[in-house]
């Protein structure tokens, strides 16, 4: 008999840190919607206590404000050809050692096009940051790099062929990268069937058009398709007053979404950290989201 999947909610920090893979996608849909992600730039450090301190960096303070998952964008700003370095934090020889660290798994956004070779996505590089430990593939795209539904699939079809099957490989818009397409049940599934165990949505309230019956649709149709969804807040709206949270966190809740994104255009590269707070307490309530607290801060090092 196989024991239960895990939930990520009931997860502490070195069960979080060594969790990657499909093991990771599994865990947040035993969550039953109560996954938070955040998003930060690679090389940004906020919270400086006095004049030449590094700060704290996004990743921590994020994970310190209760998010379960951190994605690092940009993070060839971070790396120096051999080692990740993070102002506030150090440097790491892989992606697994900064997830022991901050005591979350740490995914890597990736996307198609001309970007840095450690940031694009193509097997060749994207195995690297696998090896290295990353628990986690985003592919999507930003605004300006053309991106569509159709060369998302295509790119996540390669990926998933180039690295296997046991990688967590999601795939997705968060806004309107490239030219504006409008979200449909279709256009997501078929980033499941080209190999995507997790497919990303902007959130109703986001992105015009994006309506609650919409995205209540695509979602139903992409966790029937056998992969989680990832609500997302990538329109600079995770720089929003809390009082925005109620509409969106229960709006994500209503379509079924099993993680909610907040992304990186606040602050110095990262969402607001009481937005992602009161968020969170919507979602899951304020015992799962102090205990998520609890875990944070830094850890050991060796």
């Amino acid at each position: 008999m196989t024991s239960p999947t895990p939930r990520i909610l009931d997860l502490d920090r070195e069960q979080l840190a060594a969790l990657r893979g499909r093991k990771l996608t599994a865990s947040v849909a035993a969550a039953e919607g109560r996954t938070m992600v955040a998003e930060v730039f690679a090389d940004r450090a906020v919270l400086s206590a006095h004049p030449g301190d590094n700060g704290v960096h996004n990743a921590e303070l994020m994970a310190a404000f209760g998010a379960d998952i951190v994605v690092l964008n940009l993070i060839e700003r971070a790396w120096d050809g051999e080692r990740l370095v993070l102002p506030g934090l150090g440097s790491f020889t892989s992606v697994a050692e900064l997830a022991k660290c901050l005591g979350r798994p740490v995914g890597i956004n990736l996307e198609p096009g001309d970007v840095p070779e450690i940031r694009r996505a193509k097997p060749e590089f994207a195995r690297r940051l696998v090896g290295m430990g990353a628990a986690l593939l985003c592919l999507t795209a930003n605004p300006g790099t053309g991106g569509s539904y159709e060369g998302l699939a295509r790119v996540t079809e390669e990926l998933r062929n180039g690295l296997g099957d046991e990688v967590a490989l999601w795939s997705g818009k968060m806004h309107h990268a490239g030219r504006p397409e409008r979200l449909t049940a279709a256009r997501l599934t078929a980033l499941v069937d080209a190999g995507a165990d997790g497919v990303v949505l902007p959130l109703p309230g986001t992105m015009p058009g994006v309506t609650k019956e919409l995205a209540a649709e695509a979602v139903a149709a992409v966790q029937e398709a056998g992969a989680v969804v990832m609500g997302a807040i990538g329109t600079s709206q995770e720089g929003a007053h809390t009082d925005v949270v109620p509409q969106l966190a229960l709006n994500a809740k209503e379509i079924g979404v099993d993680a909610h994104h907040i992304g990186d255009a606040f602050l110095p590269g990262m969402g607001d950290p009481e937005l992602l707070y009161a968020y969170s307490v919507a979602v899951r309530g304020r015992r799962h989201t102090w205990n998520r607290m609890a875990l944070g801060g830094r850890g050991r090092r060796a």
